[in-house]
């Protein structure tokens, strides 16, 4: 039998293969956001605080994607070749990875976040002990984030992804609940969303052992303080690249909220908002993307050119699409987005340029996403982070570094406009140039 991602009609394919990843993606987004909203009630710089968290939560997430991501290939690989020990001696090294990272995760805890807010937050006390309650937390209870995303992509490997929703769900079900309990009922403030954050990801791991022990038995996973040596060596080279990318953008939003601090507290919590909002109104977007991935490799496989190229049109104009409806509410109703987070009178003003401009950001950046994505289909994954750094981390940080010379905070949000539109030539060149290499 033909595989539709040769056949099926493209118009239809790259909607019904991005769906359920759309999904996925934002029930993982509610986790940040949710939290954003309930902070903003607490005050202000309790919503810096957290902001200032979050490229230190990128990185723990940095941790957990490369072990996923490494994972992923190494056992749909031991699959493929029906290799039973193989896929076992994998499952159970990508669970005692995570567990290694949490311990690195919570050193670097007690190591670290006391110094970091107080680097951060210019002296602001208030900031920084929202801050180092929030952080502390949430890193040192990690353990159930660091399994959660293994025993998602066990069943993400062996072709059961309706699974995976079922354990984010229950993650971010009881994330939401207990959020409003723990932070304004037992008033814990920011420790209250961070205590909630990690019940959920302890639940959603658990509920992942639970999937995958009854449902999911192609990939039998073993708890071991003995692990094969040559399974983590394999996980850790394919999910290295992902993990870098994250780390490298981490340190460049840390840098940014230095920047940002040069103005104000407040410019902080604004740019950690658009971040939160970013997760939410790009779901679509990165849905599809990640949905043509599986479509240009099989296609590339099957040495079916014009397939490739059309799924590349419909990824961009669904896209496209898909977003214009949230664009018109953030372009014409940026003000009532900014009440979401209780915004002041100077949140406001330095918000709702903000929130536009940021929308158009997250427009003009389609096309590069699905070139990048592409790229990882056509196994050209240096190509593609090459196009992501760029456009994500070295061209907005230089920018905005040259920009904050002119005391315009307006123009600190342009960087970013201006670095994805300088970059759309160079993805394509880069796009052409590999497409007609991998053909030839």
């Amino acid at each position: 039998m033909d595989n539709k991602l040769g056949t099926e009609k493209m118009s239809k394919l790259i909607l019904t293969t991005g769906v359920p990843l759309m999904l996925s993606l934002l029930i993982n987004s509610l986790y940040n956001f949710v939290d954003s909203v309930f902070v903003s009630r607490v005050a202000e710089d309790a919503l810096t605080a957290i902001s200032l968290s979050a490229p230190v939560q990128m990185f723990v997430s940095a941790l957990g994607l490369g072990n996923a991501v490494g994972l992923n290939a190494a056992i749909s690989k031991a699959l493929g070749e029906k290799d039973t020990k193989r896929v076992t001696k994998v499952a159970s090294a990508a669970v005692f990875v995570a567990v290694c990272e949490w311990v690195l995760i919570a050193m670097v805890c007690l190591a670290g976040v006391r110094w970091y807010f107080d680097w951060q937050c210019g002296g602001n006390e208030a900031i920084a002990k929202y801050g180092r309650d929030y952080l502390s937390i949430c890193m040192l209870f990690s353990l159930g984030q660091m399994c959660q995303w293994v025993f998602d992509r066990f069943v993400i490997a062996s072709g059961k992804s309706h699974l995976f929703l079922f354990t984010l769900s229950a993650a971010s079900i009881t994330n939401l609940i207990l959020d409003p309990i723990f932070i304004f009922t037992l008033d814990l403030g920011t420790r209250g969303a961070a205590i909630a954050t990690a019940i959920g990801q302890f639940v959603g791991a658990l509920a992942g052992i639970l999937i995958n022990r009854k449902w999911n038995k192609e990939i039998p996973f073993n708890f071991t303080l003995h692990p094969d040596v040559a399974s983590i060596r394999d996980i850790i080279k394919v999910g290295f690249p992902s993990t870098l990318v994250q780390v490298i953008t981490s340190f460049v939003n840390v840098a940014m909220n230095t920047i940002l601090l040069g103005f104000s507290s407040t410019a902080i919590a604004v740019f950690g908002v658009c971040c939160r909002m970013q997760g939410i109104c790009t779901v679509a977007v990165h849905g599809i993307n990640n949905g043509i991935i599986p479509i240009v490799a099989y296609n590339y496989g099957a040495r079916i050119k014009e397939r490739v190229k059309e799924s590349i049109r419909y990824a961009i104009v669904d896209s496209v699409i898909l977003y214009i409806p949230l664009l018109l509410v953030l372009i014409f109703f940026p003000d009532k987005v900014m009440m979401l987070f209780k915004a002041s009178q100077t949140m406001m003003e330095i918000g709702v340029v903000a929130v536009r401009i940021f929308a158009l950001v997250w427009l003009i950046s389609i096309p590069n996403l699905v070139i990048s994505s592409a790229l990882q289909g056509l196994s050209r994954a240096n190509s593609s982070m090459l196009i992501t750094m760029l456009r994500q981390a070295i061209l907005p940080l230089l920018l905005a570094y040259t920009l904050s010379g002119t005391g315009k905070i307006n123009l600190i949000w342009g960087a970013f406009v201006i670095a994805e539109i300088v970059m759309i030539y160079p993805a394509m060149l880069i796009w052409n140039k590999n497409l007609k290499k991998v053909f030839t």
